[in-house]
């Protein structure tokens, strides 16, 4: 596997050579149809239960390390490809961390349509946010498989503030359950989901609402409505979602929820400082098998700080960040995240970097020394 990853690696190499220098031919930028980025995170992480160190989740951490492709193969075709690095030890493997590999149509400035494995359409922003820019979540967020292979339609308005996408996909149950579980089914790729999903951004306030149908057994179905919402005032950014779930409609009243929000301030384009708190409750009569066990209720509080040393010129490609969140309540998972009188300690460096940029830098700066010794 390390020898055909390699080898993938290098082709990607010179194929990125090549159409650089043939992009010095034309006027076609090699950007549009061949966007590489590479992106890591790594962390000092301290965990504790109860005042006393847990030795597995302590340590230096490899958190992320991401290949990120995206392009334009027409005026109409675009595609997009996020894979992690860091958890591959088998072909299967490398498959199942591809968190997203899609083709997309836009026929109109108003339609798109889209196929292959996607991000599972479910509103908020917690759930928005790319994990490698979280630093502690919501117990919800730590269980759910979040990526899927489907298809979507969206639509955009003309002002194009608001986004509505219908998508039909697996379901995220499909790769969570054990032969023991109620939504247990022995036939793979066979529970699917329907999401209706909501962007819409107006003034300070832009929304992340949802409505989804998930199976977790054949014709039975995890109802989620969720609202995402985020609040913008200048350097002040307010996030606060709201998860509502059920089996049945006794338990969508306000039975088996989560909520999550975040306030963060930043000072001076470089130093982001940030309070957050999420909660998760789930009633005894929640099917057993679904990604938070029934009779959970877990408090996460906590906070941090992020530097960004290119700050100043509005890049966010450098960041180091500190991070510490405690836990309180009873999680029923002995297998979950957060666990009452835990406790969450993290320090580290994350960088980004356009490696199609980065090449096409060099090599106008190679070209310009020597036209200037011409």
């Amino acid at each position: 596997m390390k020898k055909t990853f390699t080898t993938i690696l290098c082709l990607t190499a010179l194929l990125l050579g090549t159409n650089t220098l043939k992009a010095q031919d034309d006027s076609r930028d090699i950007n549009d149809i061949f966007k590489l980025g590479v992106e890591a995170r790594f962390d000092y992480v301290h965990e504790a239960l109860d005042g006393n160190r847990v030795d597995p989740a302590t340590g230096i951490k490899v958190r992320y390390i991401n290949l990120r492709l995206d392009g334009q193969i027409s005026e109409k075709f675009t595609y997009s490809w996020r894979q992690r690095l860091n958890k591959m030890y088998s072909a299967q493997s490398f498959v199942d961390n591809m968190d997203w590999l899609y083709l997309n149509y836009q026929p109109t400035k108003n339609w798109g349509i889209a196929a292959g494995k996607q991000v599972v359409m479910i509103g908020g922003w917690e759930y928005d946010r790319a994990p490698i820019d979280l630093y502690f979540c919501s117990e919800y967020w730590n269980n759910v498989v979040c990526y899927q292979f489907g298809v979507s339609v969206a639509y955009t308005t003309n002002e194009g503030n608001d986004k509505l996408t219908l998508q039909f996909c697996q379901s995220p149950y499909d790769q969570n359950c054990k032969p023991t579980d109620v939504g247990y089914s022995k036939v793979k790729s066979n529970l699917f989901a329907y999401n209706l999903y909501w962007m819409g951004s107006h003034g300070c306030y832009t929304a992340l609402h949802s409505l989804n149908f998930s199976e977790y057994q054949r014709g039975k179905f995890d109802v989620y409505v969720v609202l995402g919402n985020q609040f913008k005032f200048g350097d002040a950014t307010l996030q606060l979602d709201l998860m509502n779930r059920g089996t049945s409609g006794k338990e969508l009243l306000f039975n088996n929820f989560s909520i999550m929000g975040e306030f963060s301030y930043l000072v001076a384009q470089r130093v982001n400082i940030f309070a957050k708190a999420t909660y998760d409750k789930v009633g005894n009569d929640y099917p057993m098998g679904l990604f938070l066990y029934p009779g959970t209720e877990i408090t996460r509080v906590g906070g941090g700080v992020e530097y960004y040393p290119l700050g100043g010129r509005g890049n966010r490609d450098v960041r180091l960040h500190a991070a510490y969140a405690y836990n309180i309540g009873n999680n029923m998972n002995p297998d979950g995240t957060a666990h009452n009188k835990g406790s969450y300690f993290t320090f580290g460096l994350t960088w980004k970097l356009d490696v199609v940029k980065g090449i096409t830098t060099i090599i106008d700066k190679h070209q310009a020394k020597r036209a200037a010794k011409l």
